[in-house]
């Protein structure tokens, strides 16, 4: 994997972000999302006021993959966080994804939760499992036809844990 620098998002980031995000959000495989969502709507989603967001660029300074953090519940629910990657398909395959999962890891704990869940990772997105396992996180459940996929109709979702 080349060298990345991984920062915080700057909101003059978006454009270069969106056109990250809206190649996996059309293909309808991964977030649960309507496929035809609008770029306003996406913005909405993606970036959350309690939450914090990063990109992730090469060494020509192009954003490779992005994520973002968020408490995935609020009051007592607050110390675990949730998250969410896009890498771009010209930089897959190298490790970002797990380097990306390891690196939000370390900004949760900085950030004081003491654990991270994905709450919906599809089971049809392979890569993903294995970059998730690789970076410690684990399937803690199973729930049977909970995505609508585009090309294999319901197919199964894991929910996915690591105590930071």
């Amino acid at each position: 994997m080349t060298e990345l620098l991984v920062s915080k998002q700057k909101e003059t980031d978006w454009p270069q972000l969106w056109r990250v995000l809206v190649p996996a959000f059309r293909a309808g495989e991964s977030y649960p999302l309507p496929r035809d969502v609008s770029e306003e709507e996406a913005k909405r989603y993606w970036i959350k006021t309690d939450g914090y967001n990063a990109v992730a660029r090469d060494e020509t300074g192009a954003i490779v993959g992005v994520y973002y953090l968020r408490p995935d519940q609020g009051g007592p629910g607050a110390h675990i966080c949730n998250a969410g990657y896009v890498i771009t398909e010209a930089a897959r395959g190298r490790g970002l994804a797990t380097a990306l999962c390891l690196q939000s890891q370390e900004q949760a704990r900085a950030m004081g939760f003491r654990g991270m869940k994905f709450n919906l990772v599809v089971s049809t997105n392979i890569a993903a499992v294995k970059a998730w396992k690789r970076a410690g996180m684990e399937i803690i459940g199973t729930v049977p036809g909970a995505f609508r996929h585009p090309a294999q109709g319901f197919v199964d979702a894991y929910i996915m844990f690591r105590a930071l």
